[in-house]
């Protein structure tokens, strides 16, 4: 029985290097479509090395992920029935939809706090009045409710 070898530093940085590119990839709603029709989701090896991956969730290493949001599939993951229901295209385009609409939230909200951090700065009392004024429409905006399709997607 042959022993097991020491990984090399080469090969510990192309270990990392792989599975970080794996590990992003899980952001994207239609790779995982792709691995759960080709019955990849099922196979006990392919479901331990996702377990395995979780190592990722901890900030020495999450800091380097581009896709953060590539955490939240990696413990959806875990569960069966969401290994299960992605090899639904309709469902794997539904996760998308939901994906976008949430960075077009994040990106409101991040927008609406940048209009309103200028509020307190140097500007003279009139600015500062059309600024709170942005503020508070910016914010009416924000929580107005979005009329989109996917609630209707979503009943089907």
């Amino acid at each position: 029985m042959a022993t097991p070898r020491a990984e090399t530093e080469d090969q510990g940085k192309l270990r990392f290097q792989v599975e970080l590119e794996f590990v992003q990839c899980l952001a994207n709603p239609n790779y995982l479509n792709f691995l759960a029709q080709r019955n990849h989701l099922k196979e006990p090896a392919f479901i331990n090395y996702l377990k395995y991956l979780e190592y990722w969730k901890e900030p020495d290493y999450a800091k380097f992920l581009k896709y953060p949001m590539a955490l939240t599939f990696l413990d959806l993951l875990q569960y069966p029935e969401f290994r299960k229901e992605l090899a639904n295209s309709r469902c794997a385009k539904f996760v998308e939809d939901q994906q976008l609409l949430h960075w077009q939230n994040y990106i409101r909200k991040r927008t609406k706090l940048g209009q309103c951090g200028t509020v307190g700065g140097t500007q003279g009392e009139g600015t500062s009045q059309q600024s709170q004024i942005t503020c508070t429409l910016s914010t009416q905006l924000t929580n107005a409710p979005v009329n989109n399709s996917l609630t209707a997607h979503n009943s089907k």
